[in-house]
């Protein structure tokens, strides 16, 4: 037995080490890093604890109130929405303290990046307070989590739309025989990709034999705007490209299939319903990595991207956010003087709202019951906000065309 304490005590202090060791050597361009590392942990945090803790919660007299305990898949989703609310709280409080940070003398600069061990503790007593809060703040928060998560989408939308014409911009200015075939081969394979897929998309959610309607509008709307996109961007007065309208095309064919995808497994017009009934661990893991990348890429462009802050920044602008050497101690005296290269603010708020939009994803949109508990983004309120976003994307990218010509003062 003293053995075992012995070995307990060591094991517990070499982690804190490690921890302390990973914890010290996150640097100025690691900091980044280190915010999405947290967010995946919590996504993590919140999988495990839907798999294992409703028999816990079952138990907690504040949470299971009720005269008649609810199913297991009520706790599964409270379990997550709980760890969410968190680290939405987590990150809106950054959020808020990093208002208005211009320069990197600001003292909130170094709360940005340094001080990771109280940032580590502060998260997870966080955590752990949601698990003390009333059912009622629980589910206002959920009834929230559905906005922040279409803004969320809205956030990526616009991300796509700046890096698609980033591209092209990029391609043509080279001026160059080469770029040019580049940018026709790269058009056409996304043409290509898109009718195919719409053509699969006919197959799996049109079966015969069933009155599809609902599933053959959505299809078919997505591909007027294919054709919309190609049209308003090959006119003379436009004067647009075709690599941003078949990339465009390809994205909203793919929010499409998700959406028609996230379809409940017992509707008859899913082509999926045959498998419905078991979903492996590799599928919930792929869901859980493609989220955590998303989630991520769309934080760290956020921060920077000229599309959605005016901030001025510097030439650290471009640099990677794992520098291939340690050049703070450097150049220290000189980032003390230089306006910061990203907003600190929209980074974190970027945060906040991936953490309502991975809730959803995780709980089926707050309406998983039965079997659908069990799967990641299903529900009709995922299949909307999918297609919702589809429309919106179709909406900004034809706006970012026209603009220009309504508003020729302005610029965009």
């Amino acid at each position: 037995m003293w053995a075992a304490s012995c070995l307990a005590s060591c094991c517990a202090a070499c982690a804190c080490e490690a921890c302390r060791s990973v914890v010290s050597g996150i640097s100025r361009r690691s900091a980044r890093i280190a915010y999405c590392g947290l967010f995946a942990l919590s996504l993590i945090v919140s999988w495990i604890l839907r798999e294992v803790a409703a028999p816990l919660m079952e138990k907690i007299p504040w949470i299971n109130h009720f005269h008649q305990t609810p199913d297991r898949e009520w706790f599964e989703t409270d379990a997550v929405l709980r760890v969410s609310l968190g680290n939405f709280l987590f990150f809106t409080i950054f959020a808020i303290i990093m208002i208005g940070v211009k320069n990197q003398k600001d003292p909130r600069d170094q709360l940005h990046h340094g001080g990771w061990m109280v940032k580590v503790v502060s998260w997870c007593l966080l955590v752990i307070l949601m698990f003390f809060l009333p059912n009622g703040i629980v589910s206002f928060y959920e009834t929230i989590s559905k906005f922040g998560s279409g803004l969320f989408l809205l956030v990526q939308v616009v991300l796509l739309l700046d890096f698609v014409h980033a591209w092209n911009d990029k391609w043509v200015r080279k001026d160059e025989q080469f770029w040019y075939i580049a940018l026709f081969v790269v058009s056409l394979a996304c043409y290509v990709a898109t009718f195919s897929f719409s053509g699969l998309l006919f197959h799996w959610f049109t079966p015969s034999g069933h009155d599809c309607g609902l599933n053959t509008f959505f299809i078919v709307l997505t591909l007027i705007f294919v054709f919309v996109f190609a049209i308003v961007a090959l006119h003379p007065a436009v004067g647009g490209s075709i690599l941003p309208a078949s990339v465009i095309s390809l994205y909203c064919t793919y929010l499409c299939y998700s959406a028609l995808a996230s379809e409940p497994r017992d509707y008859e017009c899913n082509g999926f319903h045959k498998h419905s009934k078991a979903v492996s661990t590799g599928t919930l893991t792929l869901g859980l990595v493609t989220t955590v990348l998303s989630v991520v890429y769309s934080a760290v462009r956020a921060g920077s991207s000229t599309t959605l802050l005016s901030e001025s920044g510097s030439p650290d602008e471009d640099k990677p956010l794992l520098p291939l050497n340690n050049t703070d101690k450097k150049d220290k005296e000189v980032d003390e003087a230089r306006p910061v290269t990203y907003s600190y603010a929209f980074f974190h708020i970027i945060f906040s709202l991936a953490s309502m939009y991975s809730a959803m994803l995780l709980t089926g949109w707050s309406t998983s019951v039965g079997e659908s508990g069990k799967l990641v983004d299903v529900g009709w309120p995922s299949v909307w906000v999918r297609i919702i976003t589809g429309w919106a994307t179709a909406v900004l990218y034809i706006w970012s065309l026209v603009a220009p010509l309504l508003f020729p003062e302005r610029e965009f």
